[in-house]
């Protein structure tokens, strides 16, 4: 272990990374109930629900095995939201569009998966893709991970904990609670779901709080213990407030593995046929509609993470950035060739890199509870998403203190910052938003005299991010 991660040399121990690739899986486990969910419309239970399911546990462990070995970063890898919906929507296009069944536009779809996979793979050996890294502006880099702080907090206090109820929902903390002027009204929009609401807030602040003090007193273990506590809370609410079992999904849970279903619906079946039915040009655009949303999301979480872990130089590059990318890329393939849509770094890394994480040996530890999550996903699905919101919040407030390194009395640097902090919750795409602060920069230095300052790279990525909003959105 020493040997291999350079636990050492990284200033970690074993204890801290196990610990940090826990917290990791903690944050991001609701994926693999959510990908399966959105990829076959909430069909639960049936054979392709249970292919996706099978698809997004393997893939994940599949990158993040890479990310450890060829990287030795601690960052984990999972079918990335937005991209997971974006895939749904141009399955079911596919399938309006040629008349075959969602099954078989799934599995047409999944070849666009795999060629943006491929190309990934050739960009990344080619260096292609470090050298777009390279091209973003210092700038820019500096407001990557503020901006991903703001979005992480946006899905702490917005979208994760979602409550349902008989007059409708997702009702969210922000919108629907602390959004609803008085109590009466929230009562009235949420109808008994209040009670939930109630528990959620309550569990995602105390959670907040404990994380918050146990990190100024100096424990590493801070994140986790937080969830855990936040966890405890809310199973105990559930079951002396609301009246309901916590734990009531496991006594119907089934721990057998649906291997059969993934066989016939996912694994290698690439509906090649179905993919050419589309169209050429429907097929090239929407393949480099997923490979730019994908890079750039990717690129972004890689240079805000490691922002924040100091695992960058002056000029903020990050060593091992190729090997970084190519397991990206490779997660991507794995992706398409078990049944799920694109493979990619996930911005929840971050809280494992806040709970002391800094080799691939948090990478591996996410990766085995990823694939351990094949046989046990109806534990990992009773964590509650309140309690994962106060560690996002937490990550996401910390990931702010990176605004400190902007210069505010520089306009170059400070309006594509501002635009970035705001349109990445805004859009929920890290990508679109860089996309946004690069045109922004490139347009100041132009106008303002300084189009020298501009690199040809950064002219080509700013012009190819005005195509992909105004023609191929």
């Amino acid at each position: 272990m020493e040997n291999f991660f350079k636990l050492r040399e990284n200033g970690t121990t074993v204890r801290t990374e196990v610990l940090a690739g826990l917290t990791t899986f903690m944050t991001m486990a609701y994926i693999i109930a959510l990908n399966p969910n959105l990829l076959t419309n909430f069909d639960v239970g049936s054979s392709l629900w249970n292919g996706v399911f099978l698809a997004t546990c393997i893939a994940s462990a599949i990158a993040m095995f890479c990310m450890a070995f060829l990287a030795n970063k601690p960052f984990a890898l999972a079918p990335g939201m937005g991209l997971n919906s974006f895939f749904a929507v141009v399955a079911a296009n596919i399938a309006g569009l040629t008349g075959m069944t969602y099954v078989e536009s799934f599995q047409a779809a999944l070849v666009i998966i795999l060629i943006e996979g491929i190309v990934f793979i050739v960009l990344s050996i080619l260096n292609i893709r470090e050298k777009i890294v390279e091209a973003i502006p210092l700038g820019v880099r500096l407001g990557i991970a503020p901006a991903i702080g703001i979005m992480l907090m946006n899905i702490g206090l917005g979208s994760n904990a979602g409550i349902y109820s008989e007059t409708g929902g997702p009702f969210f903390v922000m919108r629907d609670f602390f959004g609803a002027l008085t109590p009466s009204v929230a009562k009235t929009s949420m109808g008994s779901g209040y009670g939930a609401m109630i528990l959620s807030v309550v569990t995602m602040f105390i959670g907040l709080f404990l994380i918050v003090i146990l990190a100024k007193k100096g424990v590493k273990a801070a994140v986790l213990l937080g969830m855990l506590a936040a966890s405890v809370i809310h199973w105990a609410g559930s079951a002396v407030f609301l009246g309901t079992n916590p734990f009531a999904s496991l006594s119907t849970a089934s721990f057998v593995p649906p291997f059969a279903d993934m066989a016939s619906t996912t694994l290698f079946k690439f509906n090649f046929q179905g993919f050419l039915d589309i169209g050429w040009f429907t097929a090239i655009t929407l393949v480099i509609t997923f490979c730019m949303i994908d890079m750039f999301d990717t690129i972004g979480t890689l240079v805000g993470t490691a922002s924040r872990a100091g695992m960058v130089d002056k000029e903020g590059n990050m060593p091992k950035m190729k090997e970084a990318l190519l397991s990206d890329a490779v997660g991507t393939v794995a992706g398409a060739c078990c049944g799920t849509s694109t493979v990619t770094t996930f911005v929840e890394s971050a809280s494992g890199v806040e709970a002391g994480g800094r080799t691939g040996l948090t990478a591996l530890t996410t990766g085995v509870l990823f694939l351990a999550c094949i046989f046990i996903a109806p534990i990992a699905a009773v964590i509650p998403a309140a309690a994962t919101s106060a560690a996002l919040i937490y990550v996401g407030v910390l990931m702010l203190m990176g605004l400190k390194n902007v210069d505010f009395d520089d306009l170059d640097q400070m309006v594509p910052v501002a635009l970035m902090l705001i349109g990445m919750p805004v859009s929920g795409s890290i990508g679109h938003a860089i996309g946004l602060g690069l045109i922004s920069f490139t347009i100041i230095k132009v106008f303002s005299g300084k189009a020298k300052d501009v690199s040809a790279l950064t002219y080509v990525i700013s012009a190819l991010f005005l195509i992909k909003f105004f023609l191929i959105v």
